[in-house]
């Protein structure tokens, strides 16, 4: 007698038990009902593995080989021009202090307390009490002045077509209300407002704004225990990139949707230990930002200029050359720091025509130009980078065609004029961008070929003489009054020319 307790629940002891003398019928009818659904069970597994086999072909897997392949979006390309702010607790103390490399403000804690550095040790014994800390400078960043739609004016008329925001730098301060940074964060402390979210939604607020929103996050934290730990194992464990940065960048993408993610504090540890072809798989697979979004190429030592979306390669990274790949010159208008420091002087700021030879030179080759300013602890973006940023709309306003969606040119420097910078728009024009004005009014230029079709104007002005010196082209320029808008760099159209 078989106990009812035993537990079988399937084949022919318990069919015996439950049918008495019936069961050679009963189980003939069971074994030819679960051939059926065996065999259904198979070409449905197969059905199954066919389908994840078709997705899994149409998705990036984590590996640098498949997410590398991934296209860059076109609108970033074609935007050209972005502004970068780098904005934190670090814009209290707004000082540098140092010199050249040294004198970036938003390595202020760094300086002070990682490396003893003398201007930054003086400085804080000088202006500050014994035992203050730099946790103590967190409820003097107020950003009570802080106005996001007049943020996003201001990089509207600036001819901006993305901005990227710091969320978090290596101080570990986020600029938003991360589930990770209990009270380091701009919600709980400071300002009491998600400055990430404000001006996402600025942004996006302007009417039929053209500009991507996007946004700078810092991998690593210089003094997070969490991070330290895994430092000192040598990267063998990931405690902080599984509970820290990874949660974060999580957190930023779904809440905000940047169409930049802009990676930096990576170089310590390799791009295993962050996880990075895992996230970045995710990000363009199923993020909600999938197929717009666009990062860089710092996920990991070793992976700056080889890996990643774009490449930035180093900070102010201007090659003059063209590349195979996609880049970005990101450079500030302070020539020393990103954040903002109050002991600069006029010196330290580059001047207008300093930074259109930056803006042409890199669209010339095939980059972007990403513009840094540092806004100020209670949320201001000072006249002199205000003033910049405006030159360059009016500049953009003028000459845009010959930056927004171009393309490189057969050259790049003209062939005997090294103050001639090509690009081309693809319909058959080609732009010459004079970055200095002639004495004599005479622009000599080698790379053009023109023929009895060719057209040529100054952009802005009208059309213009031209004459020919054997394989060289003389172009007279015009005599422009004091007042004229066109300034500081100036752009020749070609239509009709040989490449």
């Amino acid at each position: 007698m078989i106990n009812k307790r035993w537990p079988v629940r399937t084949g022919i002891l318990e069919l015996v038990y439950y049918t008495g003398s019936n069961w050679l019928s009963f189980v003939t009818w069971r074994l030819r009902l679960v051939i059926k659904i065996i065999a259904m069970s198979y070409f449905l597994r197969l059905s199954i593995a066919f389908l994840v086999s078709a997705i899994a072909d149409s998705q990036y897997q984590p590996d640098w080989t498949s997410v590398d392949s991934r296209p860059l979006p076109q609108w970033y390309d074609e935007a050209k021009f972005g502004i970068f702010m780098h904005w934190g607790v670090f814009s209290v103390p707004s000082y540098g202090g140092g010199d050249g490399s040294n004198a970036e403000s938003e390595w202020f804690w760094w300086d002070w307390k990682g490396e003893n550095a003398t201007w930054d040790v003086e400085f804080m014994q000088k202006n500050y009490p014994p035992g203050f800390t730099y946790a103590d400078f967190a409820p003097s960043f107020k950003a009570e002045l802080f106005n996001p739609d007049q943020w996003a004016q201001l990089f509207l008329n600036a001819g901006a077509r993305y901005i990227v925001l710091t969320s978090k730098h290596h101080e570990g301060w986020t600029n938003w209300p991360s589930k990770t940074a209990w009270n380091w964060n701009s919600v709980e402390n400071g300002p009491h407002l998600d400055l990430v979210g404000a001006l996402a939604k600025s942004i996006r607020s302007l009417p039929n704004s053209p500009i991507h929103f996007g946004l700078y996050f810092s991998q690593f934290e210089w003094f997070n225990p969490l991070y330290l730990g895994d430092k000192s194992a040598g990267f063998t464990t990931n405690t902080y990139s599984a509970q820290v940065s990874q949660p974060q960048m999580f957190e930023l993408v779904n809440q905000y949707q940047p169409d930049v993610l802009w990676s930096d504090g990576d170089w310590e540890a390799p791009d295993t230990y962050w996880n990075s072809t895992g996230f970045l798989a995710w990000l363009y697979n199923e993020s909600p930002v999938k197929d717009t979004v666009v990062v860089n190429d710092r996920w990991g030592s070793g992976c700056p200029c080889t890996h990643g979306g774009y490449y930035t390669c180093a900070d102010h990274f201007n090659p003059h050359t063209l590349l195979k790949h996609k880049w970005e010159n990101a450079m500030t208008v302070d020539k020393q720091s990103w954040g903002y420091r109050r002991e600069a002087t006029l010196s330290s700021y580059y001047s207008i025509e300093e930074l259109l030879v930056e803006l042409v030179t890199t669209v010339s080759c095939g980059g972007n130009l990403l513009l840094n300013v540092g806004p100020t602890s209670d949320g201001r973006i000072m006249p002199l980078f205000e003033e910049r940023l405006l030159q360059m709309g009016a500049w953009l306003g003028i000459n845009g065609e010959a930056i927004y969606g171009s393309h490189p040119w057969t050259y790049q420097n003209d062939t005997v004029n090294s103050n001639v910078w090509y690009t081309s728009n693809g319909t058959g024009a080609v732009y010459g961008i004079v970055l200095q004005w002639p004495s004599d009014n005479v622009v000599t230029i080698g790379a053009i070929n023109p023929s009895t079709v060719t057209a040529l104007s100054l952009v802005g002005y009208g059309p213009l003489n031209w004459s020919t010196n054997g394989s060289l082209l003389a172009v007279q320029l015009p005599y422009l009054p004091l007042d004229t808008p066109l300034q500081w760099a100036w752009t020749l159209k070609f239509e009709g020319v040989s490449h």
